[in-house]
């Protein structure tokens, strides 16, 4: 659903860009104090949230690269707005879509760079909104169970592509550059792109589903899900001469508190790298298998002529436009190298971002003694 320059004109691109820029800013916001611990979980769940969320942007890159068919003619790919949110959290959920979306226009020459804004607006701020919303809601609903969160990942991606379609309508009436009927825009965007959130549900749910099978810990959306595990002490039995034991004495407080053990702190190099292997096979091997068919919109823009005024991309001269790298003639070798660049590339910036993020706000605490004290992040 990347939209390219043309398709919307520079008022209404002007406009989701300040739109954008905003969103933007406010998630930067709000991930700190996800990265940082603040709701559910506490620190501890931030500390292995945050090398992981880099690593988040990276598999949406590689798993927007393998497009799936979905009708006559007509593809699909993931989003990846309901994955970021319930992986990381709905802010930090924001900026890794927002980082791949960077990355795809820049390098790639896919998504305009006019155009960023509405695509920063329609594919990350739309879906991962109304992913998280719907999410939360199921949640709350639902058993407390680990298939309750599978089960709520798929409901929330599947509604929020077509959601993503209706904003994409919604903007495209406010300033879209060819006379085209928005009753027949909105019923073929809808229409395609329900086919297309099955896809997207399935890829979520079984990503969200893997991760939270073995380590629900490292889940945003599961946190709280399960219960600390509590001691209890059971009176000792009486001396075995029979006399009556004397009735302990309680223990202080802060003895108690003492006695008990502290949480395990597990890694997350395990996960990490096998989230880095799934990138970049997916990314280097299987996108060329992936199907060469239009996505939703591609196809409705040429069906419908909403591609009348489509301009040439400012980044086409890339030497990896196109997902392939230039003057590599074996399509093969030239699809995967350019997929592993582009995963690399897209961890090492989302990486980037997310340690100054985590970095600001352990500074600000340390300058904010009553906010508490924070745990160094764990490495991975």
């Amino acid at each position: 659903m990347h939209v390219p320059d043309g398709f919307i004109n520079a008022p209404v691109s002007a406009a989701t860009g300040v739109v954008a820029a905003v969103a933007v800013a406010v998630s930067l916001r709000g991930a700190r104090r996800e990265l940082a611990g603040a709701g559910p979980g506490g620190s501890a769940a931030a500390e292995r949230t945050a090398p992981l969320a880099g690593l988040v942007a990276a598999f949406i890159f590689a798993v927007q690269m393998l497009n799936f068919p979905v009708a006559a003619g007509t593809s699909g790919h993931l989003l990846g707005g309901a994955l970021a949110a319930i992986l990381v959290g709905p802010y930090t959920g924001v900026l890794c879509v927002s980082v791949v979306l960077l990355m795809q226009g820049v390098l790639f020459a896919d998504g305009g760079l006019t155009a960023l804004g509405v695509n920063i607006t329609d594919m990350a701020i739309v879906t991962t909104v109304v992913a998280y919303a719907l999410f939360r809601g199921l949640v709350k609903v639902l058993p407390r169970r680990r298939r309750s969160i599978t089960v709520a990942s798929f409901v929330a991606a599947l509604l929020s592509v077509p959601a993503a379609a209706v904003a994409f309508t919604a903007i495209y009436a406010l300033g879209g550059t060819a006379d085209v009927p928005i009753g027949k825009v909105f019923t073929a965007m809808v229409g395609v792109h329900l086919l297309i959130g099955i896809g997207e549900a399935a890829i979520t749910a079984l990503t969200v589903g893997a991760v939270i099978a073995v380590r629900p810990d490292l889940v945003y959306g599961a946190r709280g899900l399960t219960q600390p595990l509590e001691l209890r002490t059971s009176p000792l039995a009486g001396p075995a001469d029979g006399t009556e034991a004397a009735e302990p004495a309680p223990a202080p407080a802060a003895a108690t508190k003492a006695a008990a053990p502290a949480p395990a702190r597990r890694s997350v190099r395990r996960v990490w790298l096998a989230g880095l292997a799934a990138a970049l096979v997916c990314a280097g091997g299987i996108s060329y298998y992936a199907s060469a068919d239009p996505d939703g919109l591609e196809k409705v823009a040429h069906d419908h002529g909403i591609d009348a005024k489509a301009e040439d991309h400012a980044a086409k001269d890339s030497p990896l436009a196109d997902y392939s790298v230039k003057d590599i003639t074996n399509p093969r070798l030239s699809g995967g190298l350019a997929g592993v660049i582009g995963v690399g590339a897209t961890l090492a910036v989302g990486t980037g971002v997310f340690v100054v993020v985590r970095r600001r706000r352990s500074a600000a605490t340390t300058e904010r003694p009553d906010a508490g004290a924070e745990r160094p992040s764990e490495s991975v």
